[in-house]
């Protein structure tokens, strides 16, 4: 069993920069490829960016690319979401999620085992 725990999250000005991470826990995390998805109010969650599990592919929504960069470091268990430009269309709870090495991209919540509790991020104009 994996356990992803988020932070990072924060209050920050339009145009200002966060750098989210999710620290994980138990099963083998080089073998998972990491994705962040978020959720605005009254809104579906919806993807971000991922990264493969051995980390020569990443992906984006078309919404934040450019902007938002996606990482990991397998030797501290860590995938990081740094986001810069933000925008007030940003705020919103991030979550960090893990799925099996196998099948390129993921887009989809159903194509994830595991998730973290979210953190806030919140862009004031």
């Amino acid at each position: 069993q994996v356990q992803l725990v988020e932070s990072g999250g924060g209050l920050v000005q339009a145009g200002g920069s966060l750098r989210l991470s999710c620290a994980a826990s138990g099963g083998i995390f080089s073998y998972y490829s990491m994705g962040w998805f978020r959720q605005a109010p009254g809104k579906e969650r919806e993807f971000v960016a991922a990264v493969k599990w051995n980390r020569d592919s990443s992906d984006y929504a078309d919404s934040v690319k450019g902007r938002f960069t996606v990482s990991r470091d397998n030797a501290k268990r860590t995938v990081y979401l740094q986001m810069n430009s933000l925008k007030p269309e940003d705020t919103a709870v991030y979550y960090c999620a893990g799925g099996p090495s196998t099948g390129w991209p993921r887009r989809r919540i159903y194509e994830y085992d595991y998730w973290g509790q979210g953190t806030q991020v919140t862009v004031s104009s």
